[in-house]
């Protein structure tokens, strides 16, 4: 197996169960795996060297939800200022629009950024598959995954209850539960790899309450423990989804989730905010984790996760950037940032520092994803993901004090280097596998037809359309 020796690093910041640094340590690495780290390695030599002199070295960040498709729609003006169901049904009319390539471009778009900004696992909830398009569209964010190198966890979302019954999507985003299904199986075979250093997993994802029925959430839970993966959706995001459940089904979002199956150390929701103090003792006592996207949560007015009860109670707490479009951005370094400044805000200064917040981002997020035994931290034995930042860049004058706080606090979120299973993805800020200039030509491309597309569409069946006359004019 290739070798690589990282050495003199300025500091390395471990994120290991006792937070260790080794200022002046070396990382040595067999394939993906790292076989030493310390100080004054016997090692001084390997098939690549990378004197990490002035660089700080973090263990990757992990990112545990994303709507990478969304990357097309972001900076839609009729798409900003407004809460999660006008926001949704807005965009679900462009969504309608996409096709098999914007999947793949999209996706390759948000994943370099996640690349650009320290994040060396990524998982995705994708569950719009509009009529007449390839269900194969999943397929497509693999594809750019393995292309980009980054370590990927794909969840078959799915959506099953269009407005003819009762659900928020339009009828032609929404599938049949027998297709969902035998899909769904279909990206399990093919993709899903269990093993420790795997670059794809796959989970299970109906998208939300209010779009998908108490039929398929029994069914999916079956299905996804039947093959051994992981479960997730979103749940306890906004007030409107706690109204819709009471007054569509006489329950609690998290009661629909109980009778369903859906609950358990396989399963983790998307953000979380809404739950009482009853229902997070129960998430922590039955193993639940909780992405919390903190930016999309303040864009969508959505309100604030109540995190320090949820790690008082045991709850496994991730980060993820959320969907582009309720980000607009797919930065984690920017992510971190945001959720240290809400939580002084929210919690008050003394409750999360900014080394905790990279704790939920790194081991945190690892364990949200059921994958803390080879990603999370930096220790022999687990995977070679990680980052560097070089502590000589301007930004960072006058900082160098505190080097595990010290991307989240202050610089620009941006890293010098990625490496993904002892491979470097990023090199010099800029990614490795791809020519950005000509993905991001062809992405703007791509979205700007979508857009055209769905103006088109908008004007001939919906004359009155508020984005015909605010987004397309």
């Amino acid at each position: 197996m290739k070798t690589l020796l990282i050495k003199n690093a300025r500091n390395i910041i471990t994120m290991d169960s006792e937070r260790t640094q080794y200022p002046g340590g070396s990382i040595y690495i067999e394939g993906q795996e790292i076989k030493a780290i310390g100080v004054n390695l016997p090692y001084e030599t390997a098939d690549e060297v990378i004197d990490a002199r002035n660089q700080i070295i973090y263990p990757g960040l992990i990112n545990t939800h994303h709507h990478l498709y969304q990357t097309f729609t972001r900076n839609i003006p009729l798409a900003q200022n407004c809460e999660l169901f006008d926001w949704l049904i807005t965009l679900y009319d462009i969504w309608r629009h996409i096709k098999p390539e914007d999947v793949y471009l999209s996706a390759a778009v948000g994943l370099g950024e996640l690349l650009k900004s320290g994040c060396t696992t990524a998982s995705d909830h994708f569950y719009v598959f509009p009529d007449g398009i390839s269900g194969e569209l999943i397929d497509e964010e693999i594809r750019a995954a393995q292309e980009l190198g980054i370590r990927f966890f794909p969840t078959r979302g799915s959506m099953s209850l269009g407005r003819s019954k009762g659900g928020l999507p339009p009828d032609e985003v929404v599938q049949s539960e027998n297709v969902i299904l035998k899909d769904t199986m279909r990206v399990i075979e093919t993709y899903h790899d269990p093993s420790p250093f795997s670059m794809v997993r796959v989970g299970v994802a109906p998208c939300s309450p209010f779009s998908v029925s108490r039929d398929l959430l029994r069914e999916s839970a079956n299905l996804a423990r039947s093959y051994g993966v992981r479960m997730h959706t979103h749940l306890a995001e906004s007030q409107d989804e706690d109204q819709f459940c009471l007054e569509k089904l006489g329950m609690r979002p998290l009661e629909l989730m109980e009778q369903t199956g859906w609950v358990g150390n396989d399963v983790w929701f998307a953000h979380g905010i809404w739950f009482n103090e009853q229902e997070i003792i129960k998430l922590g006592t039955c193993g639940c984790g909780v992405a919390h996207c903190p930016s999309s949560n303040m864009k969508m007015k959505s309100g604030t996760m109540p995190i320090m009860d949820m790690l008082g109670a045991g709850v496994k707490v991730g980060l993820g950037v959320d969907g582009s479009a309720s980000n607009d951005s797919s930065n984690m370094l920017m992510e971190l940032k945001v959720m240290n400044l809400l939580h002084n805000l929210q919690h008050g200064t003394k409750a999360l520092s900014a080394e905790d917040c990279l704790y939920i981002a790194t081991k945190g997020s690892s364990k949200v994803l059921g994958w803390e035994d080879s990603i999370g931290s930096l220790e022999v034995g687990k995977a070679a993901d990680l980052f560097m930042v070089n502590a000589n860049r301007l930004e960072f004058a006058g900082a160098l004090f505190d080097d595990a706080s010290l991307p989240i606090l202050t610089g620009t979120p941006q890293v010098d280097r990625t490496i993904v299973g002892g491979k470097t993805v990023v090199k010099d800020g800029r990614l490795v596998n791809v020519n950005e200039e000509h993905l991001a030509i062809a992405a703007q491309k791509a979205a700007s037809r979508m857009l055209e597309t769905a103006s088109k569409y908008m004007k001939k069946n919906y004359k009155k359309s508020r984005i015909t006359k605010k987004v397309f004019r």
